[in-house]
């Protein structure tokens, strides 16, 4: 890892983040493995909510996807990555409201959660999966 990474794995271990994704996996009896750059792949998550096919908690990333599988796609990982930097810098639990800040302004301004959130764009939109519906006015 580098020193940045390793700062990312530690400030996300303090903020509580990773801890909290951690009993995210464990209570939906997701299989948690080690993964690159500090992250941990919990794959097979199962519940309804969110609807994304891979989300991040701290430096825990849970995938829909199962075991052996999961962690594989490195657009959607190095994705998955920025947000786990962007619990790191927003010192943790704060980032959830701010993500919900940017998605709610996203869907006012275009009809979809990520094409003007904030954090989503910084993440790589396509990276993610999302499709950049751009404003009118824009257009």
């Amino acid at each position: 890892m580098t020193r940045g990474q390793r700062l990312r794995q530690v400030a996300n271990f303090l903020n509580l983040t990773t801890p909290l994704g951690l009993m995210v996996a464990r209570a939906s009896r997701s299989r948690i493995s080690r993964g690159p750059r500090g992250l941990l792949i919990a794959a097979g998550y199962a519940w309804k909510l969110p609807h994304a096919g891979a989300f991040t908690v701290g430096n825990v990333v849970l995938y829909r996807a199962a075991h052996g599988v999961a962690g594989r796609n490195e657009l959607l990982l190095a994705h998955e990555e920025r947000h786990s930097t962007q619990y790191a810098y927003c010192l943790g639990l704060p980032f959830l409201v701010f993500y919900g800040v940017a998605a709610g302004w996203s869907m006012l301004r275009t009809g979809n959660p990520a094409s003007r959130n904030f954090f989503e764009r910084q993440a790589g939109l396509a990276a993610g999966g999302y499709i950049d519906h751009r404003i009118e006015a824009e257009a």
